[in-house]
């Protein structure tokens, strides 16, 4: 039975993210995981031997995969009580007009084909766990960049698609990792030739539909020598009584000189459970940015990781995240120096209220090898109410001594003199405490292009306003 939604409860979150489609889907396996269901979703891709292959070799490992032992509790989610494979329609529209006219009306009204035409050079949308729909401007076509679904790249291009996947992030990784390679579907396929400098964004939306299912997109970016990207992501989910899986992989190779720019703007309802594995290879010269925005999900497990594996290469970590009532967000960082000359920055915020609950979670690795490393973290954490909770677990592992690793962290509430400051000058309380969570999330507003930069305080301030209970 589905939960009853009070609309005074969910105002404005429910009008413009949290509806869902009653729609016919072409397919739909069974509830569950085993071996006949990932045959079953790899024969309905027609995908080739090999891949069924990496498959149910993940599949062995998921099943002896131990649940984490550490961070929050995930003992909610039922792993046979889950769709692993929607098909929403039978084949990828070959325009916007092709889309079905439900499916249509939902991205219409999250404004994606207003961003696309405004903002982006190219534009994916997935649906439960196929892209429905995909669009690149000839120009960068015409450059040799390539930008499609990963299911598109198993069959179009093998031998990049053997070379890279699961290099990044392995099936051994971790039970969530073994998982997605298990059944994953979707998601993005990138790569900038050498020398490729690609001046606007590129653009994904990831949409979960239905109610108890889950969405295992896989993405796989490549960044030849000297190449430049900036990929943004949105996510968001329906709202329902019963908890559904959003379990991504998101592997990225920045090769020499390259810089890569990724950019999520997570908002999923708050019956999400969002574990996800992020992770880079950033190789001579390269530069890697993590900007990372959270706000939705039941629980979230989040932790973009940089390996700098080339001498002088950089990688920059900013995350933020919103904690209210009932939800979880545990997020953070992990930056590996494996070369000398290497530089990181992880920047984390979070704010917490209604009884929310942040932790940062954080790792900076220095090895043997890598000489004249330099690292810096700063942890910054706004607690609205007493019930709220933040926690901070920095972890850091050095083997040389000429490693220069600075930490520092602080947590507090809003000064009573800068509230009282706004609001002497006629802000109510509530619009002056919306106005300082601006300011202090201003570093990924500012990271991020206009209309996404708008969209986000726009959020802020629903969430603040308590529109999103």
């Amino acid at each position: 039975m589905r939960k009853k939604i009070n609309e005074t409860e969910e105002g404005a979150y429910l009008k413009k993210y949290g509806f869902n489609d009653n729609i016919a889907y072409a397919f739909k396996t069974k509830k569950g995981i085993s071996e006949e269901i990932i045959k079953e979703i790899s024969n309905i891709k027609n995908e080739p031997e090999w891949m069924l292959e990496k498959r149910l070799q993940a599949y062995k490992i998921f099943k002896n995969k131990s649940m984490p032992k550490w961070g929050p509790d995930l003992g909610g989610i039922n792993f046979n009580d889950i769709f692993y494979y929607l098909k929403a329609i039978e084949k990828k529209a070959a325009s916007w007009d092709d889309v079905p006219e439900e499916i249509r009306q939902t991205f219409d009204k999250l404004k994606i084909p207003e961003a696309e035409r405004r903002f982006f050079v190219g534009t994916e949308t997935q649906y439960d766990s196929e892209v429905i729909y995909r669009n690149v401007k000839k120009e960068l076509e015409q450059q040799g960049i390539i930008f499609i679904d990963t299911d598109t790249a198993v069959k179009e291009y093998p031998e990049i698609i053997k070379k890279y996947f699961g290099t990044v992030v392995p099936s051994t990784d971790n039970k969530f990792a073994a998982l997605n390679t298990s059944v994953w579907s979707g998601g993005s396929f990138v790569y900038v030739p050498k020398g490729i400098k690609i001046a606007m964004p590129l653009h994904a939306y990831f949409r979960i539909n239905a109610e108890k299912v889950g969405q295992f997109e896989r993405t796989l970016i490549i960044a030849e020598e000297g190449s430049e990207i900036t990929y943004i992501e949105g996510c968001t989910a329906a709202m329902y009584m019963y908890s559904s899986l959003h379990a991504a992989v998101v592997e990225i190779i920045a090769h020499k000189g390259s810089h890569v720019r990724y950019a999520t703007i997570q908002n999923w309802s708050k019956n999400v459970y969002n574990l996800v594995t992020k992770r880079a290879f950033v190789y001579e010269n390269a530069f890697m940015e993590w900007i990372d925005g959270n706000m939705g999900s039941k629980v979230n497990m989040k932790y973009p990781s940089i390996y700098l594996k080339g001498k002088y290469a950089k990688g920059d970590i900013l995350s933020i995240a919103i904690a209210g009532k009932n939800q979880v967000q545990d997020s953070g960082g992990k930056v590996l120096h494996l070369a000398s000359e290497t530089t990181s920055k992880i920047i984390s915020k979070s704010v917490s209220r209604d009884g929310g609950n942040n932790t940062y979670r954080g790792l900076v690795y220095v090895g043997r090898d890598a000489s004249n490393v330099k690292s810096t973290v700063k942890c910054n954490a706004i607690i609205l109410d007493k019930e709220s909770k933040t926690n901070t677990y920095p972890y850091i592992e050095s083997y040389r001594e000429d490693a220069n690793i600075t930490h520092e962290a602080t947590a507090g509430k809003i000064g009573e003199e800068e509230l009282f400051y706004l609001m002497s000058r006629g802000l109510s309380e509530e619009d002056a405490i919306t106005l300082i969570i601006l300011g202090f999330i201003e570093p990924l507003s500012k990271a991020l292009p206009l209309e996404y930069s708008i969209e986000l305080k726009r959020l802020i301030k629903m969430d603040m306003s308590k529109s999103i209970a």
